[in-house]
């Protein structure tokens, strides 16, 4: 509620949406790279109306250029919120840190992808929920979390035990979760997500 560092928001979005979404959107084509492993799927709306994105971090690696990573994000977030079209939609997202290794972790891919959220998308996260993390991702969180802003950490749900997922199930919903979750769905990539085209 701060008038002023909302006018300086709006500008410098307007400028980077210029400048680094030109098309409105990011085409398949520019982000390869990051859709051939099948490591995000867009499931569904949950029982509350919002997209549910589901990230499994196991199918992840560094990424060696932090510019793509960007764009990956902007392509899978702006696909979220165009699939469904509703004015000032937020997501829920879910990173599953099921088999998680060291060589999947990627501390600069998690202070880009916040950044970002928090600099463009101000907002546009309900929910994050962070499941089934190794032992030893409180180490990776703790160099992760100082970047946060409070309004975003608020919306971070950490749980690796059978009472969060519970919660996880009851919030979200059976019909978007799948199997492997609790749920009845089945995981859609989000490369087969078709969204209504552009309205000029």
């Amino acid at each position: 509620m701060d008038p002023n560092k909302a006018a300086k928001m709006f500008v410098t979005w307007k400028e980077w949406r210029a400048s680094f979404v030109p098309q409105g959107f990011i085409p398949d084509s520019e982000v390869v790279e990051h859709l051939k492993p099948q490591k995000v799927f867009l499931q569904g709306l949950s029982k509350t109306g919002f997209p549910v994105m589901l990230l499994l971090a196991a199918k992840h690696y560094p990424a060696k250029d932090q510019q793509l990573y960007k764009k990956f994000f902007v392509h899978i977030f702006e696909k979220a919120l165009a699939r469904y079209a509703i004015l000032f939609i937020k997501v829920v997202a879910i990173l599953d840190l099921n088999h998680l290794a060291y060589k999947n972790v990627d501390t600069k891919g998690f202070i880009t992808l916040f950044q970002t959220l928090q600099a463009y998308y101000p907002n546009r996260l309900e929910k994050l929920y962070m499941i089934n993390a190794p032992w030893f991702f409180s180490s990776v969180w703790k160099l992760i979390s100082p970047i946060l802003e409070k309004s975003t950490s608020e919306k971070i749900v950490m749980t690796s035990n059978e009472k969060g997922i519970k919660q996880l199930i009851e919030e979200v919903g059976t019909e978007v979760l799948p199997k492997e979750l609790g749920g009845n769905a089945q995981l859609v990539p989000i490369q087969d997500v078709q969204v209504p085209p552009l309205q000029c």
